[in-house]
């Protein structure tokens, strides 16, 4: 019997879509050559492509790396056959100072052992969920450690400012059922600030008298290249987020003197060039010093680029604050948290998180404005090149010291910027 059903009763087999719709194909189809425009534009942008592409391979992979002068690579460049060439023999020569400055090569082992301990210190910060919460130990210990490895000099330095930060905590556990929380904190940080200035280094001088625990001394006037860059980042970056949280919390503040001042340095801060700051760390500090203070051109720059960077970053914070549903403060409140547990259990967390993408690009914004020391004296990279460039053997040299000098700041920059991706999404919640 005939079966004349309009119906399929059996389903046919499935195949696979066609080839010029999926995968490299299908793509370059869609996105390059859609239309007759786009494949000419597509064309032309591969053939300029190519064309940048060989000639800066061309540029980059030349034998002159044994080079002794800008002359000796001349001469193999032109023995090769070839008009323009990279001179990497500046690079062979010159690139341990381009990264330790003057810093004494018998000392190298300081700052690399800095370094190696910065990134012991992050881990448990930065990947807590891989890594054993004892290194937590070593991230409270760096910031007393780093100078004094860097710097050197009596160990009872660092000490001294670690028990300064004992005090204040002492003196906010003390004061602040007394005279209240606003009250204890100020007193929890005028009163380590006036030990650290006043008492710190006699005290530490006596107790070394005493008890002679220290390695040598280094001057400030050695250190250069991209260490200083890493080392005034890293200070500028570390201090800068906790003290923008403070002044993003104070705007926002009922407390009206608290929240003027807040708004004001802000305001000020944000309205003056980086460089203006730079200038007056340079020049003006020292005279609102104490009389015989020898107060660190290093140390003063670091100062500024962190005022700096904690104006712009309490802005960036108070973006993510804003952006918080009312509803988060609600129901904060209706927990019965306090004030600043309600904002270190619940608000702030959310408020960081969203705020991820500004933060960092405010810390690799300001690790690239380290370059702008040289302007007042300190020989970062940018201050070396120019050094290096008066050398006659190198007289000339321009985009090799430059190369060399964005690939390490973009290796840094980069880096940065992955983590950022990976710890947003880490964070996210949406599972989208």
């Amino acid at each position: 019997m005939s079966d004349y059903s309009y119906v399929r009763t059996d389903m046919l087999p499935q195949k696979e879509p066609p080839v010029s719709t999926v995968g490299p194909i299908g793509w370059a189809r869609t996105n390059l050559f859609s239309g007759v425009f786009n494949s000419v534009v597509t064309v032309l942008m591969l053939a300029l492509v190519i064309w940048i592409l060989v000639n800066l391979l061309s540029w980059v992979f030349t034998p002159t790396w044994a080079a002794q002068s800008l002359s000796e690579c001349r001469e193999i460049i032109a023995a090769l056959g070839k008009e323009h060439g990279a001179c990497w023999g500046v690079i062979r020569e010159r690139w341990i100072q381009l990264l330790f400055g003057f810093y004494p090569s018998e000392l190298y082992w300081r700052p690399i052992l800095t370094l190696i301990l910065l990134f012991v210190a992050m881990a448990p910060i930065l990947f807590s969920e891989r890594v054993p919460r004892q290194l937590l130990y070593v991230s409270a210990a760096f910031p007393f450690l780093a100078p004094w490895l860097m710097w050197g000099g009596t160990l009872w330095l660092p000490l001294m400012v670690a028990f300064g930060i004992v005090i204040g905590y002492a003196v906010l556990k003390v004061l602040s059922p007394v005279i209240g929380t606003l009250g204890g904190t100020l007193a929890a940080i005028i009163l380590p600030i006036l030990c650290w200035v006043f008492a710190a280094g006699p005290v530490a001088q006596g107790l070394h008298g005493i008890i002679p625990v220290g390695i040598q001394g280094v001057e400030s006037r050695l250190f250069g290249g991209f260490m200083l860059s890493v080392w005034i980042g890293v200070v500028a970056i570390g201090i800068s987020l906790p003290l923008g949280i403070v002044l993003a919390l104070g705007r926002q503040s009922d407390l009206m003197i608290v929240k003027y001042m807040s708004v004001g340095f802000i305001e000020f801060i944000r309205g003056v060039p980086l460089i203006t700051l730079l200038f007056v760390a340079s020049t003006l500090l020292n005279i609102f010093m104490p009389p015989g203070t020898n107060f660190d051109i290093i140390l003063r720059v670091m100062i500024m680029a962190t005022l700096f960077a904690s104006a712009y970053m309490a802005e960036v914070i108070r973006g993510g604050l804003a952006a918080l549903p009312r509803g988060q403060y609600e129901a904060a409140d209706a927990l019965g948290l306090d004030y600043w547990r309600a904002q270190r259990l619940i608000i702030m967390p959310q408020a960081l998180k969203i705020s991820i993408p500004g933060i960092v690009s405010t810390f690799i914004g300001l690790f690239k404005d380290t370059t702008l020391v040289s302007i007042i004296g300190l020989l970062d990279p940018l201050g070396l090149s120019g050094s290096i460039r008066a050398d006659a053997n190198w007289n000339g040299i321009v985009w090799e010291l430059y190369g060399f000098i964005a690939l390490l700041f973009f290796l840094s920059c980069f880096a940065m910027s992955r983590y950022s991706m990976h710890l947003e999404r880490k964070l996210r919640t949406d599972h989208r």
